[in-house]
């Protein structure tokens, strides 16, 4: 699993969708792609979107998709654009009429997981949600950076939520990785 920036820009939209609307609060959509792929590590062992996650001052954040919606990286390119609008008014919305059988790239899994967050969190504002995510009693993997941001180790999460088999999910994902960046490879070359 490598970082799929088209998947990413599609469960924000699938947030969007359920919300009703052509747009979403930048920090809310990004407390809730923290929480659909927390709820997809529950459920399955792996998140939706392979990449880093960091404990940050409003509380944990996906790393790649945060540089992604705050542009600082080619959106065209990478499709994000495709589905998303820059954002405007601290929101970020849909770049055209969507329904949810266009977003081609969440499996059946990955939008389940959307539906339960957003049954869960998406009557929630940003601000509700950086306080629930802030509770230890919710989100323990997050720690409180004092201003910056540290790494959160994909073990505390699984630990957090209880995985038992959290050493065979690590080395899976591991070997997963390995295997892509293998495949990226030999497609460069």
């Amino acid at each position: 699993m490598t970082y799929q920036p088209k998947k990413a820009a599609q469960l924000i939209a699938a947030l969007i969708l359920k919300g009703g609307s052509n747009s979403i609060n930048i920090l809310k959509a990004v407390k809730l792609v923290y929480l659909a792929d927390r709820e997809s590590i529950r459920r399955h062992g792996f998140p939706i979107l392979d990449e880093d996650r960091y404990s940050m001052p409003n509380g944990p954040v996906n790393s790649l998709t945060y540089r992604h919606i705050n542009g600082e990286v080619d959106l065209r390119a990478c499709g994000w654009s495709d589905v998303l609008e820059d954002r405007a008014n601290h929101k970020i919305a849909l770049a055209r009429a969507m329904t949810e059988d266009d977003l081609d790239e969440l499996s059946d899994a990955d939008l389940a997981c959307v539906e339960q967050v957003w049954a869960q969190f998406g009557h929630m504002d940003k601000w509700d949600l950086v306080e629930w995510t802030h509770n230890p009693d919710n989100v323990p993997e997050w720690e409180d950076p004092n201003g910056g941001s540290t790494k959160i180790p994909y073990r505390r999460i699984l630990q957090a939520l209880g995985v038992e088999n959290a050493d065979e999910v690590e080395a899976t994902l591991a070997a997963q990785r390995e295997i892509d960046l293998a495949f990226e490879r030999a497609r460069v070359h």
